[in-house]
């Protein structure tokens, strides 16, 4: 004889019958959705196309090894990572700040903070003339007291690069501490670290990977910055001429080198989308 039956929810372990699976069902895309969409497609990718096609690759060997271009590259990369390192230094703190700390104001200081994302780069640079200028409010006394003039000069590129870059950080490294989970932090202090060490042994090593793409986007946008740079650190070759300064200046008179300059930039942008790839981009 034969036991008595069980259950279907019994025998299949569930707290149920078993449903049949639904596929989900592939639909087309409607034609007010896809003209638009592929017309926003063509008006954001032809451009860039263009400009491959009409790039001088006969000469761009030449063009790219000319001393104006490499005076122009040289500067770019150095002051863009020098920024990059002032963001670091800066910024890092600064996103720990408003993500961790509890002060009154904090929603208006981080509303500030991420000002120079949508204030107009030469707004910027005007900006950095008034507080750091020979007669600003700050670079006043930084030419009396220590006869440090800042515009005008490399230091100014990069001060002009890091004032529109560190917002970049800020934004990113803020996002992963507030990701992060705080009772780390708590139980480092709970067996004794400091708050100091528990954030430089415990939360830096969490947020690593968004202070990483914080630091890329920063440098990509201290790359490319023109508004602010040639305000405030004005447009002289070999001492604050960046590489986007040269492209408006060569395309005045030399086409094809600023053809040239516009693909090394064109080429750093696709690099930092492929290395941020992982971070934005998910797999259909």
């Amino acid at each position: 004889m034969t036991g008595p039956k069980q259950p279907v929810a019994a025998r299949s372990g569930q707290g149920g019958p078993r449903r049949p699976r639904v596929r989900a069902v592939r639909r087309g895309v409607p034609v007010p959705l896809l003209v638009p969409g592929l017309l926003a497609m063509a008006f954001l990718l032809v451009p860039l196309l263009a400009l491959l096609v009409r790039a001088p690759w006969r000469s761009l060997p030449s063009q790219l090894t000319s001393t104006e271009v490499w005076q122009a590259l040289q500067l770019s990369l150095i002051s863009a990572t020098a920024a990059t390192a002032v963001a670091l230094v800066l910024g890092v703190p600064l996103a720990w700040l408003l993500a961790r700390a509890e002060f009154p104001g904090r929603g208006l200081v981080r509303a500030l903070v991420t000002l120079p994302l949508v204030l107009p780069p030469v707004v910027g640079g005007v900006a950095l003339l008034l507080a750091l200028g020979r007669n600003g409010v700050v670079g006043q006394w930084l030419d009396a007291w220590f006869g440090i003039t800042l515009p005008f000069t490399t230091a100014g590129v990069v001060i002009a690069e890091a004032f529109v870059a560190m917002p970049f950080l800020v934004i990113s490294v803020e996002g992963t501490l507030r990701a992060a989970d705080p009772r780390y932090e708590e139980a480092a202090t709970t067996l004794g670290a400091s708050r100091f060490t528990a954030f430089r042994r415990v939360t830096l090593p969490l947020i690593a990977p968004g202070i990483a793409a914080g630091a890329v986007l920063a440098w990509a946008r201290a790359l490319g910055e023109f508004g602010a740079t040639i305000t405030f650190a004005g447009n002289f070759p070999g001492r604050t001429q960046t590489m986007p300064l040269a492209v408006y200046l060569a395309l005045q008179n030399d086409p094809e080198a600023a053809i040239a300059l516009s693909l090394i930039l064109l080429a750093v942008s696709i690099a930092v989308l492929a290395g941020l790839r992982d971070r934005w981009m998910t797999g259909a």
